[in-house]
């Protein structure tokens, strides 16, 4: 009896460890690097320069939603982000590309997290998706109830909602 269960219970284990390098390769698909911060354009957008050289590249910090540039909290939010990584070296994790090929990257400065860090201060939301508060809601919650930055005023929009009632930000 003990003989007849063990075979399927091995034979599933044998068929999913045959699994584990697909799912390996699917998740080493992402691209890490080590960069210097050249440029913040906004609370949420970076150019970086890969310290074994390339080109530059235009990365969106994943799982947040900074201020518009224009939108109240926007100049702030790109100069705090400006702050604490301006001409500094970063960790970059890129997951995926956006619709308008920026690197949707997860950003490293001296072991923290970049991205928590901007949530935490009230600099940026934690992004939402459907139902979803977004991967940062923890960081959120606790500026929110700090009074930090943006929610510091109950009435700050998410940029979302900003750019459906004014459309996109004229560039300089």
């Amino acid at each position: 009896m003990t003989r007849r269960l063990l075979c399927p219970v091995l034979s599933l284990l044998w068929a999913c460890s045959a699994a584990l390098p697909a799912i390996a390769t699917t998740n080493a698909s992402s691209e890490v690097y080590v960069a210097r911060v050249s440029r913040v354009f906004d609370g949420d957008t970076v150019w970086v320069q890969p310290l074994d050289g390339g080109r530059y590249r235009k990365l969106r910090i994943d799982g947040i939603d900074a201020p518009e540039i224009c939108q109240a909290g926007g100049t702030a939010s790109r100069d705090a982000l400006a702050g604490r990584v301006m001409d500094q070296m970063v960790t970059v994790s890129v997951r995926q590309h956006d619709d308008y090929g920026r690197g949707l990257a997860k950003l490293t400065h001296q072991g923290a997290d970049v991205a928590a860090w901007m949530v935490l201060q009230g600099h940026a939301w934690s992004y939402r998706w459907r139902r979803s508060l977004g991967p940062y809601r923890e960081q959120e919650e606790m500026a929110r109830r700090a009074s930090k930055g943006l929610f510091a005023d109950g009435t700050a929009e998410l940029p979302r909602a900003f750019r459906q009632r004014h459309g996109p930000c004229m560039l300089p």
